[in-house]
């Protein structure tokens, strides 16, 4: 076995960092640090733990009560965290927010969202502590696709052609405006959820009625809660390589912080990503300025600034066509995979930037090479066994991560996007075989046992 394999929790994932952390015996009877605190809306539990322990002290958690309740048996302090209903109106949480930090004699002095779902309530929160974050405007620019691409196309950006469409028949006759394949996608979503590809009218009808219902069953969720559930987004496929980038604008200065390559070789639900590859500019055929300036032009198109963002963009014959645009770091499990590649921790970097610090520029965004692999399940049924010994025993793995146990139910795609995700393999390849081939190698060393 491989004596630098991390073990599977996603804590130790960024365990190898040597922080200024105090004696995890002693932590409790420590108070606050004096300092304001950076507020972060809306993480998931495995990101708190994660910046607890490489920010002690520095962060104030409004977490979820769902997301808590998943997570109970934690080292919390009361001080570090107010877990709430997300779902309330905004002036009670705010009411909640400033009762908590009144309690603890401290302040606020930044605001930070690593999730999608509560980009507005950061941005409404942020407004009314006078706080520093991209405004209320510009969020819905963001996670509304439709918008977003109309805001850069009306500035002369390159994207998709796009339509907001409503039934079969609009998107069908997009289809042939276009005289070419379409993507379908909901006008809010994120990641792969509910999005396919038209090839033919017998695609455009049927991805639309799966669209449709899709979305009608999700209302409910905070996500597609504020959009019709009647209206989606039709845009123009673009073939070409898919990357994704997190980068910061401060003054009207650009600085690209990760470049990462979206690596598809299945034929799972169309816009799931296999894997992800840190990769260089000279890999990725990309002139750095050239990206930089459609970056800072299509952010100033959406209303933001003074902002770390992640977008995502297609390249083809070396053009960039943008595809999306959002103020938080890049998720899965890319930031594991840029701090087991790099050394460098995006999650952090996020909190200091909200906290206006100045850190060291990034030298270097080359990932020698590492890659992300994403397990999923292949059909639904309930987890017998999940065994990763063989994947553990493999030379080029370097950090496995399975997020489910044996009891686990998995509802596949388009149902359910979410539970058929089984965790990631970090490795490194070897020269000579398809990066794809090493991949689909790796995944058959999953042994993995459902019963339907």
């Amino acid at each position: 076995m491989q004596s630098d394999i991390a073990t599977m929790t996603t804590l130790d994932l960024f365990s190898t960092v040597t922080y200024n952390q105090p004696d995890e015996t002693n932590r409790k009877v420590l108070p606050p640090i004096s300092a304001p605190k950076i507020l972060v809306v809306g993480s998931n539990t495995d990101y708190i733990e994660l910046l607890r322990h490489s920010n002690p002290g520095h962060a104030v958690f409004l977490t979820a009560q769902a997301e808590r309740n998943k997570q109970m048996d934690t080292t919390i302090e009361e001080w570090e965290e107010l877990s709430w209903d997300l779902e309330d109106d905004g002036e009670n949480i705010l009411q909640a927010l400033k009762d908590h930090i009144s309690s603890w004699k401290s302040s606020f002095g930044g605001i930070v969202c690593y999730d999608c779902d509560s980009l507005e309530l950061a941005a409404f929160l942020a407004e009314k502590l006078q706080l520093p974050y991209p405004s209320t405007k510009s969020i819905r620019h963001c996670r509304d696709k439709n918008i977003t691409k109309k805001l850069w196309r009306q500035n002369g950006l390159p994207c998709p052609r796009h339509r907001k469409v409503t039934s079969a028949e609009e998107v069908f006759h997009f289809w042939q405006e276009i005289e070419g394949p379409c993507v379908l996608k909901p006008l809010a979503g994120s990641g792969s959820d509910l999005v396919f590809l038209c090839t033919n009218r017998k695609e455009c009808d049927k991805s639309s009625r799966i669209i449709q219902e899709g979305l009608q069953e999700r209302k409910a969720i905070r996500l597609y809660r504020k959009r019709p559930v009647s209206s989606f987004l039709a845009e123009e496929y673009i073939a070409g390589e898919e990357f994704s980038c997190d980068f910061t604008i401060r003054d009207r200065a650009v600085e690209i912080l990760r470049l990462t390559r979206k690596i598809k070789f299945t034929r799972k639900p169309f816009g799931t990503i296999d894997a992800y590859m840190i990769c260089d500019w000279q890999d990725a055929g990309l002139q750095k300025t050239i990206l930089a300036d459609i970056l800072l032009k299509a952010a100033d198109a959406l209303g933001l600034s003074n902002a770390l963002c992640m977008v995502d963009f297609i390249v083809n014959n070396q053009q960039i066509f943008l595809l999306e645009m959002s103020p938080r770091p890049g998720g899965d499990c890319i930031p594991a995979l840029l701090f087991r590649a790099t050394g460098f921790d995006i999650l952090s970097r996020a909190l200091e930037f909200a906290g206006n610090q100045a850190p060291a520029p990034i030298s270097k965004i080359s990932g020698n090479g590492l890659i992300a692999l994403r397990l999923h399940a292949e059909t639904s049924g309930e987890i017998v066994k999940i065994n990763t010994n063989s994947l553990y025993q493999d030379p080029r793995t370097r950090e496995i991560n399975i997020v489910h146990s044996a009891g686990h139910l998995i509802t596949m795609p388009p149902d359910d996007y979410d539970s058929w995700y089984l965790g990631y393999v970090l490795f490194r390849p070897v020269p000579g075989i398809p990066v794809e081939e090493q991949c689909l190698e790796l995944r058959q060393m999953l042994d993995l046992d459902i019963k339907k």
